[in-house]
């Protein structure tokens, strides 16, 4: 009697660490995200000469800046859907010594948009379409006297100011 007590607490003890371990079909898995949301919208609008603080205005604040690479920025972005498999994305940005954008390189490409694969109005294999930019329209003059021609004088009127470099801190 003794031992069939022992048996069935043991096998149910064993019973339920086993089950714990299996998922349950229906149960709700949390999707996890970590990094920089890149869209394929931010990317359109990066154009190369645009300085460190317009790129941060469009993109955010990069995940990584490397101290031996202060040139480079990087935007890492991954999702882990419940039950699912891992995606990541990356973009690197690389800006010229004038902090000015030369260049990007990663899993976006200026131009190719995955909402259109999905939609179904991606061009054929080989192509790639041009990023969608509003017609220009003609400029018109401002009337003298207005405020557009007061803020217009006045943006022809300024003039840059040299930003100045800090003199190297000689240590002994």
């Amino acid at each position: 009697m003794q031992n069939t007590k022992l048996l069935l607490s043991s096998l149910t003890l064993v019973g339920l660490f086993a089950l714990a371990g299996c998922s349950f079909p229906g149960v709700y898995k949390v999707d996890i995200q970590q990094g920089n949301v890149v869209t394929q919208d931010m990317i359109d609008q990066l154009r190369p000469g645009m300085t460190r603080s317009q790129v941060r205005f469009i993109m955010g604040n990069p995940l990584i800046t490397d101290t031996f690479h202060a040139n480079r920025w990087d935007y890492l972005y991954s999702i882990k859907p419940g039950g699912s498999q891992r995606q990541q994305e990356r973009i690197s940005l690389v800006f010229n010594s004038n902090d000015q954008l030369a260049g990007l390189a990663g899993d976006f490409k200026p131009g190719v948009s995955r909402d259109e694969a999905i939609l179904g109005t991606q061009p054929p294999a080989g192509e790639v379409s041009a990023p969608r930019q509003p017609a220009p329209s003609p400029e018109q003059p401002a009337e003298p006297g207005s405020l557009l021609d007061e803020i217009q004088r006045d943006v022809d009127a300024a003039e840059p100011v040299p930003v100045p470099t800090p003199e190297r801190i000689e240590t002994d």
